[in-house]
């Protein structure tokens, strides 16, 4: 199992090392004190399991979950969600349409046994912090989806958990909503290093807001790390979608150059941890891609013959997506006017040239 933090150089806010075989996940998950880590993965991948165990809403067959140096879970342990010291923020708000705003946010101090005046002063301060302040006597009915996320949050905050789990929490909101919302929790988490574990499949949400990354995939962690480094050489088809660009998984030859399937060879730039025969993949941006109608000049072993999927526009450009020959899913970004002198549409014939200056290629 991975991990992306260095095992025994300091005690993990949170860490999740469990098995539960009815949903195929066993895993190894370390949140570092004071980063965000993002967790992706595509869905059924193990990403609500992995919180789930955390907050302690589902119990693992085998395995242990601590909070700091604490053990909440394991054979012999159990300790309930609300004792954790541990916040869920879902999607939903899930506020409490009865109480105000001021209400909902004192609720997990008051509950807790804090006076009530320093609850509230607890709940103003937090709400203040989110941008929310304004908002203390409304009912949630009242509420904009991005207002009501932003008492959600301050609400997840006011007991003082040690770490917080946000489940896709911009996922519901519009574009306007999710960028105001995305720098409050860049602020509130990042910048004032509290830990937190953030389910997301939206990149601006990583870039803004994260400093780790773990991926999961069928209940494995398959990759981890700094944020920069998974989405500058993604080594996992999820996180290359990501980032938006080509992956291809194969095998370094002795002369630097990745075989991968379907007999297509690739030429690039490879990092010294790379060994002959050793796995490796290689990533390369859709725009180091050229298609053609058929083979263009040069070594053959740049180019693969592929047949159009779909065209998606982006930005100035249309994104071309193809199957190669040997089952490669293969993306070139090329000009509008490319695609009408190409005649392209699902189903044509075409050949894909990659420049071999713009491949990357890394360690599996």
């Amino acid at each position: 199992m991975s991990t992306p933090a260095a095992v025994g150089t300091t005690t993990p806010a949170l860490a999740v090392r469990a098995a539960v075989p009815a949903r195929g996940f066993e895993a190894h998950v370390e949140l570092r004190p004071g980063e965000v880590t993002a967790v992706l993965g595509a869905n059924g991948a193990g990403k609500s399991t992995l919180l789930a165990l955390a907050a302690g809403t589902l119990r693992a067959a085998a395995g242990s979950v601590t909070v700091g140096s604490r053990t909440v879970a394991d054979g012999a342990t159990w300790v309930p969600p609300h004792a954790r010291g541990v916040a869920l923020l879902a999607q939903e708000p899930l506020l409490f349409p009865h109480l105000d705003v001021l209400g909902n946010v004192a609720f997990g101090p008051r509950s807790a046994g804090v006076p009530r005046r320093d609850a509230e002063r607890t709940a103003r301060e937090l709400l203040a912090m989110v941008g929310a302040d304004h908002l203390v006597g409304r009912r949630p009915a009242e509420l904009s989806g991005g207002q009501a996320q932003r008492v959600a949050l301050a609400r997840a905050l006011a007991p003082d958990p040690e770490v917080v789990l946000l489940d896709e929490p911009l996922s519901a909101l519009d574009v306007g909503s999710a960028a105001e919302v995305r720098q409050v929790l860049r602020t509130v988490l990042r910048d004032t290093g509290r830990p937190a574990a953030l389910v997301t499949h939206d990149l601006l949400d990583v870039l803004a807001v994260a400093d780790s990354v773990v991926v999961l995939e069928d209940g494995r962690v398959v990759e981890s790390g700094a944020a920069l480094d998974v989405l500058s050489r993604p080594r996992s088809a999820f996180a290359a979608g990501l980032a938006g660009v080509n992956l291809v998984a194969g095998t370094l030859d002795g002369r630097g150059s990745v075989r991968a399937a379907g007999g297509l060879v690739l030429h690039g730039l490879t990092d010294s941890g790379c060994e002959p025969g050793g796995a490796v993949a290689a990533t390369f941006s859709p725009r180091a891609v050229s298609v053609h109608s058929q083979a263009p000049g040069g070594s053959p072993r740049t180019a693969a013959r592929a047949t159009v999927r779909s065209l998606e526009r982006q930005g100035e450009l249309v994104r071309v997506r193809t199957t190669s020959d040997g089952g490669l899913d293969l993306a070139a970004d090329i000009t509008p006017a490319a695609v009408a002198a190409l005649d392209l549409t699902p189903g044509t014939a075409v050949v894909l040239a990659v420049k071999a200056a713009e491949v990357r290629i890394s360690p599996a």
